[in-house]
This record gives C-alpha cells, sequence and structure tokens, in this order.
C-alpha cells in the first residue's frame, strides 16, 4: 500500500466540478413547448434537485450542514448546500480514479464546503427547439475528489450533452514545509465515467496538467428522431419532416457542443 502523506494540519487543496447537462427536444407547437416547459419545472423541481445533491453528498462523503432551496416564476430552480466533512478515513475507493456510482447503487461520506445546482428550461416558437440546463457545482476542501458523483449525475439527467470542469487549486503542506498542488493521480475526467457512458457519447479533452485543470465534453454519439418528440409520437410526421427535426435537433446539439452557430443542413 502507498505510503500516506503526513500533512502539517488540514489539507488546504480545494477541489471544485463544474458539471453542465443540456436535454434537447422537438415540441411542434406552443402548446406542447408550453408542457415542456411545465414537464422540466415539475421534474426538476427543488424538492427533486435537493434529493440529488443529498445523494451526491453521500457519495463523495459528507453530511449536509444546511440547504437553501428555490423554486422560481415562471420557471427554473435552484439548491445550495453547506456540506462538511465526516470525521473517518474515506474509504479507498473513494480516492481512486476509476468511475463512481450509479444512482441505484449510492453510498456514503466529505469535506467543508458546498454543493449548487441551478436549472434553465427554454425555447423558442421558431423551429420548435425546446431546451433544459443544468449546472451543478460540487467544490470541496481535503482528500476527497468531487469527481465520484459524475456517474450518479449524468445518469440522473436526461442528458444530450455534457460538459465538465474539474480544477484543484491552492496547495497545502508536508511536515517538512513541502507544497503539494494536488494529493491525487489524475489524467483525464473520462477515466472516473462508466463503460456505457464511454460507448453512448463522443468525448474530447482540453487539459492543462501544470494548472490541475481539465475539461471533458460529451455529445450523443446517435439519436432516435422518436425519442426527441415532445408531445408527439414519428408515426405523425412524413419521413421528410422527421428527417428535418432530426438535422434541427442535431444542429442544436452541435451548436452548443461547439459554442458556435452553423447553418442549416440542406
Amino acid at each position: 500500500m502507498e505510503k500516506k502523506l503526513k500533512l502539517h494540519g488540514f489539507n488546504n487543496l480545494t477541489k471544485s466540478l463544474s458539471f453542465n447537462i443540456y436535454d434537447i427536444n422537438y415540441a411542434k407547437t406552443a402548446e406542447h413547448r408550453h408542457e415542456y416547459i411545465e414537464y422540466i419545472d415539475e421534474q426538476y423541481n427543488a424538492e427533486r434537485l435537493t434529493k440529488i445533491l443529498t445523494d451526491v453528498t453521500e457519495i463523495i462523503g459528507a453530511h449536509v450542514l444546511n440547504v437553501s432551496r428555490q423554486d422560481y416564476d415562471p420557471h427554473g430552480a435552484s439548491v445550495t448546500m453547506l456540506i462538511a466533512e465526516h470525521e473517518i478515513e474515506p474509504k479507498e475507493d473513494q480516492l481512486d480514479e476509476t468511475p463512481g456510482p450509479l444512482p441505484e447503487s449510492v453510498v456514503g461520506h466529505l469535506d467543508k464546503s458546498h454543493i449548487t445546482v441551478h436549472t434553465y428550461p427554454e425555447s423558442h416558437p421558431d423551429g420548435g427547439i425546446s431546451t433544459f440546463r443544468a449546472d451543478i457545482d460540487v467544490s470541496t476542501c481535503g482528500v476527497i475528489s468531487p469527481l465520484k458523483a459524475l456517474n450518479y449525475l449524468i445518469h440522473s439527467f436526461d442528458s444530450d450533452i455534457v460538459i465538465m470542469d474539474y480544477r484543484v487549486r491552492g496547495f497545502t503542506r508536508d511536515v517538512d514545509g513541502t507544497k503539494h498542488y494536488i494529493d491525487h493521480e489524475i489524467n483525464s475526467i473520462q477515466n472516473y465515467v462508466s463503460e456505457d457512458t464511454e460507448n453512448a457519447y463522443q468525448m474530447i479533452d482540453v487539459n492543462v496538467y501544470q494548472e490541475n485543470t481539465f475539461h471533458t465534453k460529451m455529445i450523443r454519439k446517435s439519436i432516435d428522431v422518436d425519442e426527441y418528440l415532445f408531445g408527439s409520437g414519428a408515426e405523425e410526421f412524413p419521413e421528410k419532416e422527421l428527417n428535418r427535426i432530426r438535422n434541427r435537433v442535431e444542429k442544436e446539439m452541435a451548436e452548443i457542443f461547439y459554442s458556435k452557430n452553423m447553418p442549416d443542413k440542406d
């Protein structure tokens, strides 16, 4: 077993995970677009988001000190949690560079800091595209990394696009006074993603190793257009219209993934 690093005082490293998901849908009519927004508000209200974040604290090894949550009018919700470290040693599998648990297998322990989530449902009358974005930030201090919560978060939302940033900031000192700018092995966020997720998404990395900054973007490799029709079924559209809808959904996903506007397909 690798020898543990002896620190002078508390582990002062700050580990921050920013996790953004996008869900894309096609809503044919104004009524369907309104129903989509209502569905998102019900599916991801403040109570449900609080449950998701509570599970995240257990996965990364924490307990909740305080919860502030709000459902907004007309749409959206926010939850902020203050979290604190359990006075126990973290488990070995909470520190290694491997995928964390899925939603059906949550386990538990954390560090003084916070978790936040904000939701942004959105639609536009032109083109029928409706989107939902959830922004989640997990910030921890100490030995445990928030990356173990990734699998749970990806599977807790209908994620067409996932954008993740992970950064270790500051430094901590050992008993000899030597500074340590990171306390765990990592070469890619992808190492914390489960195999089924890897198979479903195209993923790219932009990492700055000397700054302990890691960035991964994910987009679904293929889509079944019937799964993107909110309030309608594929049988309601002629094949030519279904192809047009598929092109619009794929264009919306590509624009979000690459952060730039693109021309319409013929």
